[in-house]
Protein backbone atom coordinates (compact mmCIF):
# COMPACT_ATOMS: atom_id res chain seq x y z
CA UNK A 1 0.00 0.00 0.00
CA UNK A 2 1.08 3.63 -0.41
CA UNK A 3 3.25 4.95 2.41
CA UNK A 4 0.92 7.74 3.49
CA UNK A 5 2.50 7.93 6.95
CA UNK A 6 6.12 7.43 5.89
CA UNK A 7 8.59 8.66 8.54
CA UNK A 8 5.80 9.64 10.91
CA UNK A 9 5.35 8.60 14.52
CA UNK A 10 1.85 7.58 15.56
CA UNK A 11 0.74 6.93 19.13
CA UNK A 12 -2.34 4.71 19.34
CA UNK A 13 -4.04 4.50 22.72
CA UNK A 14 -6.17 1.38 22.91
CA UNK A 15 -4.06 -0.50 20.36
CA UNK A 16 -4.80 -3.94 21.76
CA UNK A 17 -7.89 -6.08 21.47
CA UNK A 18 -10.09 -7.29 24.33
CA UNK A 19 -10.39 -10.73 22.73
CA UNK A 20 -9.44 -12.85 19.71
CA UNK A 21 -9.84 -11.12 16.37
CA UNK A 22 -9.46 -7.57 15.16
CA UNK A 23 -10.53 -4.68 17.36
CA UNK A 24 -10.60 -1.13 16.01
CA UNK A 25 -7.35 -0.08 17.70
CA UNK A 26 -5.46 -3.21 16.75
CA UNK A 27 -6.46 -2.86 13.09
CA UNK A 28 -5.71 0.86 13.04
CA UNK A 29 -2.26 0.44 14.57
CA UNK A 30 -1.45 -2.29 12.05
CA UNK A 31 -2.68 -0.19 9.12
CA UNK A 32 -0.71 2.85 10.29
CA UNK A 33 2.43 0.69 10.32
CA UNK A 34 1.66 -0.65 6.85
CA UNK A 35 1.44 2.99 5.73
CA UNK A 36 4.99 3.60 6.94
CA UNK A 37 4.60 4.96 10.47
CA UNK A 38 6.43 3.88 13.57
CA UNK A 39 3.48 3.01 15.79
CA UNK A 40 3.61 3.20 19.56
CA UNK A 41 0.95 0.68 20.53
CA UNK A 42 -0.43 1.62 23.94
CA UNK A 43 -2.86 -0.45 25.97
CA UNK A 44 -3.69 -1.01 29.61
CA UNK A 45 -3.09 -4.72 28.94
CA UNK A 46 0.61 -5.29 28.19
CA UNK A 47 -0.03 -8.60 26.44
CA UNK A 48 -2.57 -6.99 24.10
CA UNK A 49 -0.16 -4.16 23.26
CA UNK A 50 2.65 -6.62 22.60
CA UNK A 51 0.42 -8.79 20.42
CA UNK A 52 -0.23 -5.83 18.11
CA UNK A 53 3.47 -4.96 18.00
CA UNK A 54 4.22 -8.58 17.12
CA UNK A 55 1.84 -8.39 14.16
CA UNK A 56 3.42 -5.14 12.98
CA UNK A 57 7.02 -6.30 13.25
CA UNK A 58 6.10 -9.68 11.80
CA UNK A 59 4.99 -7.84 8.67
CA UNK A 60 8.23 -5.89 8.54
CA UNK A 61 6.79 -2.75 10.06
CA UNK A 62 8.01 -0.60 12.93
CA UNK A 63 6.30 -0.59 16.29
CA UNK A 64 6.84 -0.53 20.03
CA UNK A 65 4.60 -1.28 22.98
CA UNK A 66 3.52 0.96 25.83
CA UNK A 67 1.40 0.24 28.88
CA UNK A 68 -0.79 3.00 30.21
CA UNK A 69 -4.12 3.74 31.88
CA UNK A 70 -5.41 6.76 29.95
CA UNK A 71 -7.14 8.10 33.06
CA UNK A 72 -3.77 8.44 34.83
CA UNK A 73 -2.31 11.79 33.83
CA UNK A 74 1.18 11.08 35.15
CA UNK A 75 1.35 7.77 33.30
CA UNK A 76 0.17 9.37 30.05
CA UNK A 77 2.69 12.18 30.41
CA UNK A 78 5.56 9.77 31.04
CA UNK A 79 4.69 7.68 27.99
CA UNK A 80 4.36 10.75 25.75
CA UNK A 81 7.61 12.29 26.97
CA UNK A 82 9.48 9.01 26.44
CA UNK A 83 8.07 8.72 22.93
CA UNK A 84 9.03 12.28 22.03
CA UNK A 85 12.51 11.84 23.48
CA UNK A 86 13.11 8.63 21.57
CA UNK A 87 11.69 9.67 18.21
CA UNK A 88 11.96 13.47 18.26
CA UNK A 89 8.37 14.08 17.18
CA UNK A 90 4.80 12.84 17.48
CA UNK A 91 2.82 13.26 14.29
CA UNK A 92 -0.39 11.32 14.92
CA UNK A 93 -2.39 10.76 18.08
CA UNK A 94 -5.17 8.19 17.86
CA UNK A 95 -7.54 7.83 20.80
CA UNK A 96 -9.32 4.50 20.60
CA UNK A 97 -10.07 3.78 24.27
CA UNK A 98 -13.80 3.35 24.86
CA UNK A 99 -16.13 1.71 27.31
CA UNK A 100 -19.88 1.10 27.27
CA UNK A 101 -21.76 0.31 30.48
CA UNK A 102 -25.39 -0.71 30.40
CA UNK A 103 -27.83 1.16 32.58
CA UNK A 104 -29.96 4.27 32.78
CA UNK A 105 -29.60 6.92 35.49
CA UNK A 106 -31.68 4.91 37.97
CA UNK A 107 -29.79 1.64 37.62
CA UNK A 108 -26.29 2.96 37.06
CA UNK A 109 -23.97 3.32 40.04
CA UNK A 110 -22.41 6.76 40.32
CA UNK A 111 -18.92 5.27 40.33
CA UNK A 112 -19.69 3.45 37.06
CA UNK A 113 -20.96 6.69 35.52
CA UNK A 114 -17.71 8.44 36.42
CA UNK A 115 -15.60 5.53 35.16
CA UNK A 116 -17.41 5.54 31.82
CA UNK A 117 -16.95 9.30 31.41
CA UNK A 118 -13.30 9.04 32.43
CA UNK A 119 -12.44 6.25 29.99
CA UNK A 120 -14.23 7.82 27.03
CA UNK A 121 -13.70 11.55 27.60
CA UNK A 122 -11.08 12.25 30.26
CA UNK A 123 -8.70 9.87 28.51
CA UNK A 124 -8.94 11.95 25.32
CA UNK A 125 -8.39 15.11 27.34
CA UNK A 126 -5.28 13.74 29.04
CA UNK A 127 -3.63 12.35 25.92
CA UNK A 128 -4.26 15.62 24.08
CA UNK A 129 -3.05 17.62 27.08
CA UNK A 130 0.34 15.92 26.94
CA UNK A 131 0.72 15.43 23.16
CA UNK A 132 -0.41 18.87 21.99
CA UNK A 133 2.66 20.75 23.31
CA UNK A 134 4.87 18.58 21.09
CA UNK A 135 2.63 19.13 18.06
CA UNK A 136 2.59 22.87 18.71
CA UNK A 137 6.39 23.00 18.83
CA UNK A 138 6.67 21.22 15.48
CA UNK A 139 3.76 23.17 13.96
CA UNK A 140 1.88 20.10 12.75
CA UNK A 141 -0.05 17.06 13.87
CA UNK A 142 -3.20 15.03 13.39
CA UNK A 143 -5.46 13.81 16.18
CA UNK A 144 -8.16 11.22 15.52
CA UNK A 145 -10.63 10.41 18.30
CA UNK A 146 -12.94 7.40 18.16
CA UNK A 147 -16.46 8.43 19.11
CA UNK A 148 -19.67 6.56 18.16
CA UNK A 149 -22.97 7.08 16.39
CA UNK A 150 -24.29 6.87 19.95
CA UNK A 151 -23.06 10.47 20.20
CA UNK A 152 -25.84 11.64 17.89
CA UNK A 153 -28.67 9.10 18.12
CA UNK A 154 -30.26 6.37 20.22
CA UNK A 155 -28.85 3.01 19.18
CA UNK A 156 -31.27 0.77 21.05
CA UNK A 157 -29.10 0.09 24.09
CA UNK A 158 -29.70 1.47 27.60
CA UNK A 159 -26.26 2.98 28.14
CA UNK A 160 -26.90 6.56 29.15
CA UNK A 161 -23.32 7.26 30.28
CA UNK A 162 -21.99 6.12 26.91
CA UNK A 163 -24.37 8.44 25.03
CA UNK A 164 -23.24 11.36 27.15
CA UNK A 165 -19.56 10.46 26.89
CA UNK A 166 -19.47 10.09 23.13
CA UNK A 167 -21.43 13.31 22.59
CA UNK A 168 -18.74 14.99 24.69
CA UNK A 169 -16.01 13.46 22.52
CA UNK A 170 -17.60 15.01 19.42
CA UNK A 171 -17.74 18.51 20.91
CA UNK A 172 -14.29 18.13 22.46
CA UNK A 173 -13.00 17.28 18.99
CA UNK A 174 -14.70 20.29 17.41
CA UNK A 175 -13.38 22.68 20.05
CA UNK A 176 -9.79 21.48 19.72
CA UNK A 177 -9.97 21.58 15.93
CA UNK A 178 -10.90 25.26 15.90
CA UNK A 179 -8.56 26.25 18.72
CA UNK A 180 -5.51 24.79 17.00
CA UNK A 181 -6.36 25.03 13.28
CA UNK A 182 -4.06 28.01 12.74
CA UNK A 183 -1.18 26.12 14.38
CA UNK A 184 -1.23 23.32 11.80
CA UNK A 185 -2.97 20.75 13.99
CA UNK A 186 -6.01 18.88 12.73
CA UNK A 187 -8.49 17.14 15.04
CA UNK A 188 -11.22 14.83 13.80
CA UNK A 189 -13.41 12.05 15.16
CA UNK A 190 -14.75 8.79 13.78
CA UNK A 191 -18.23 7.62 14.75
CA UNK A 192 -18.44 3.82 14.33
CA UNK A 193 -21.88 2.36 13.87
CA UNK A 194 -22.74 -1.26 14.57
CA UNK A 195 -19.39 -3.00 14.29
CA UNK A 196 -18.46 -6.67 14.54
CA UNK A 197 -15.43 -6.61 16.82
CA UNK A 198 -14.40 -8.53 19.95
CA UNK A 199 -15.63 -5.62 22.10
CA UNK A 200 -19.30 -6.32 21.40
CA UNK A 201 -18.93 -9.82 22.82
CA UNK A 202 -17.63 -8.30 26.03
CA UNK A 203 -19.90 -5.27 26.44
CA UNK A 204 -23.05 -5.83 24.33
CA UNK A 205 -23.81 -9.55 24.19
CA UNK A 206 -25.56 -9.53 27.56
CA UNK A 207 -28.47 -7.71 25.91
CA UNK A 208 -29.24 -10.81 23.82
CA UNK A 209 -30.02 -14.48 24.41
CA UNK A 210 -26.62 -15.44 23.01
CA UNK A 211 -23.84 -14.20 20.77
CA UNK A 212 -25.38 -15.64 17.60
CA UNK A 213 -28.61 -13.76 18.21
CA UNK A 214 -26.63 -10.59 18.81
CA UNK A 215 -24.82 -10.89 15.50
CA UNK A 216 -28.04 -11.64 13.60
CA UNK A 217 -29.90 -8.73 15.18
CA UNK A 218 -27.09 -6.24 14.65
CA UNK A 219 -26.56 -7.33 11.04
CA UNK A 220 -30.27 -6.92 10.38
CA UNK A 221 -30.31 -3.45 11.93
CA UNK A 222 -27.71 -2.17 9.45
CA UNK A 223 -28.88 -0.66 6.14
CA UNK A 224 -26.12 -2.68 4.45
CA UNK A 225 -27.42 -5.92 5.99
CA UNK A 226 -24.16 -6.48 7.85
CA UNK A 227 -22.09 -4.89 10.56
CA UNK A 228 -18.87 -3.11 9.78
CA UNK A 229 -15.43 -4.42 10.69
CA UNK A 230 -12.43 -3.00 12.48
CA UNK A 231 -10.80 -2.43 9.10
CA UNK A 232 -13.56 0.00 8.12
CA UNK A 233 -12.60 2.13 11.11
CA UNK A 234 -8.88 1.68 10.44
CA UNK A 235 -9.13 2.91 6.85
CA UNK A 236 -11.08 5.99 7.94
CA UNK A 237 -8.49 6.68 10.64
CA UNK A 238 -5.63 6.35 8.18
CA UNK A 239 -7.24 8.83 5.81
CA UNK A 240 -7.89 11.38 8.57
CA UNK A 241 -4.36 10.96 9.93
CA UNK A 242 -2.72 11.36 6.52
CA UNK A 243 -1.86 14.46 4.51
CA UNK A 244 -4.64 13.52 2.09
CA UNK A 245 -6.99 14.98 4.71
CA UNK A 246 -4.93 18.17 5.06
CA UNK A 247 -7.98 20.44 4.74
CA UNK A 248 -10.29 18.38 6.96
CA UNK A 249 -10.62 19.28 10.63
CA UNK A 250 -13.41 19.42 13.19
CA UNK A 251 -15.32 16.59 11.53
CA UNK A 252 -17.12 13.73 13.28
CA UNK A 253 -17.27 11.17 10.50
CA UNK A 254 -19.90 8.40 10.63
CA UNK A 255 -18.54 5.02 9.56
CA UNK A 256 -21.79 3.17 9.93
CA UNK A 257 -23.10 1.83 6.62
CA UNK A 258 -25.75 4.55 6.57
CA UNK A 259 -27.17 3.80 10.02
CA UNK A 260 -27.15 7.43 11.17
CA UNK A 261 -29.13 8.44 8.06
CA UNK A 262 -31.96 6.06 8.87
CA UNK A 263 -35.02 7.73 10.41
CA UNK A 264 -36.26 4.57 12.13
Amino acid sequence: MSKRLENKVAVVFGAGSVGPGWGNGKATATLFARAGAHVVCVDVNPDAAQETVGIITGEGGRGSAGVCDVTNSAAVQTLVEQTAAEHGHIDVLHNNVGYATMGGPIELEEATWHRTIDLNVTGCFLTCKHVLPHMLRQGSGAIVNVSSVAAIRYTGYPYVAYYAAKAAVNNFTMGLALQYAAQGIRVNAIMPGLMNTPLIHQQISGQYADADEMVRARDAACPTGRMGTAWDIAHAALFLASDEAAYITGVSLPVDGGLSCRVA
